[in-house]
């Protein structure tokens, strides 16, 4: 893929977006794709404004006074107070990535499990139906914490589904990957190879959707492979919690060439233990993650010039003085609908703030822009304030 300069990105990403909504989808479908690459950072674990982009309380300085310089921040962003909206992190997930707020519940209506599956497609699915875009250049590097949201990798709708999936970086098909490779050695013995066995069934039981064939690609078997032989078999090497996102999308960005991944950082969620600083502790750890994934790529001539950021995160939290931690959870309530997004690039307007309210789900359709496909079955609108 070339590289674009910041005027060549300005002007032709409308027309290229334009040009492929006016296309019908049987002409536009599996082109080569040739438009920006896309990288989306949930800023999750619910976090509120004030510790994010509050410029005098943010416990985040490069997202609120080096990145904000360089992109578009709007500052209220909202999820909608609707009934049947939740402000929760794997729906907030799939809200940004399917630009609707559907109702979700447990394939099995299991009580507080969240396993979901979204009826509109993702943008992983709009972005491989119309583009000859492999399933390792669309990646979700997921958290140890919330294994359910690594099966968030395609819908139900019929018209795309499963065949255009993404797949997905996490500690759960990494342990997946290492039993299988275990299995195949040779000099396991009997009574070992029966309790790899063992744990390797349990690992796939967990996967209620049964793609995990969809793993089984050989550029990543290739990844964890070197991953393996980098860090080890013990998991004491590589790092954990949301830093350890940060390695895995680093090394995808080095090694599988994503075209468009979303980063789903998840460790402010620690403030249910009951300290304050398990959460802006986490939200300083995924300042200095952006910060590492910018660095990354702007030091790559593959994504130099030609990457925007998305950064938003999945929900707000409460804001309740009473309590001895204000924001320990997020019940529905006011300041859990709050929330904000940057959006940096070429072509992107630089140190400009929208402060009138907009919609977490129009970011789908804005990503759909940016990247030449129309989020047909999303219900919010493109933010057409973040164009330079």
């Amino acid at each position: 893929m070339h590289c674009l300069n910041r005027r060549q990105f300005g002007s032709g990403l409308l027309a290229t977006a334009a040009g492929a909504s006016l296309l019908p989808e049987a002409a536009t479908a599996r082109r080569r794709y040739t438009g920006p690459n896309v990288i989306i950072v949930r800023f999750g674990g619910g976090v509120r404004r004030r510790e994010t982009i509050d410029p005098d309380h943010t416990y985040a300085p490069y997202l609120r006074h080096v990145l904000a310089k360089r992109g578009t921040l709007y500052t209220d962003m909202r999820i909608s107070a609707q009934d049947g909206v939740v402000t929760s992190h794997a729906q907030g997930t799939l809200y940004i990535l399917t630009g609707r707020y559907d109702r979700y519940q447990d394939v099995e209506n299991k009580f507080l499990s969240e396993r979901f599956e979204p009826k509109a497609p993702t943008l992983f699915e709009y972005l491989r139906k119309a583009y000859n875009v492999p399933s390792h250049q669309t990646l979700i590097v997921n958290g140890e914490d919330r294994e359910s949201e690594d099966f968030l990798t395609f819908s139900n709708n019929h018209s795309y589904g499963v065949n255009y999936r993404s797949s997905v970086l996490s500690l759960h098909w990494f342990k997946t990957y290492l039993l299988r490779a275990q299995l195949n050695e040779q000099d396991l013995s009997d009574k070992a190879r029966q309790e790899v066995q063992a744990q390797l069934e349990k690992l796939e039981a967990r996967n209620y959707r049964g793609d995990e064939v969809a793993q089984q690609v050989d550029e990543l078997e290739s990844f964890w492979s070197r991953w393996r032989r980098h860090y080890g078999d013990s998991g004491f090497v590589n790092a954990r919690g949301d830093r350890l996102l940060t390695q895995l999308t680093v090394r995808a960005l080095h090694e599988l060439r994503p075209k468009l991944v979303m980063v789903n950082y998840q460790d402010p969620d620690y403030v249910h233990w009951g300290n304050m600083s398990h959460y802006t502790r986490a939200i300083s750890i995924i300042d200095e993650g952006v910060r590492q994934l910018v660095d990354t790529v702007e030091a790559d001539p593959h994504y130099r010039g030609n990457t925007v950021f998305v950064i938003v995160p999945d929900c707000g939290r409460d804001n309740n003085p009473l309590m001895q931690v204000s924001c320990q959870h997020h019940f529905n309530s006011k300041s859990a609908h709050e929330i904000w997004a940057l959006v940096m690039g070429p072509g992107i307007a630089r140190g400009r703030v929208v402060d009138k309210p907009v919609n977490q789900i129009s970011i789908a359709a804005t990503i759909g822009q940016f990247m030449g496909f129309r989020a047909k079955f999303a219900e919010g609108g493109v933010l057409n304030d973040v164009f330079g």
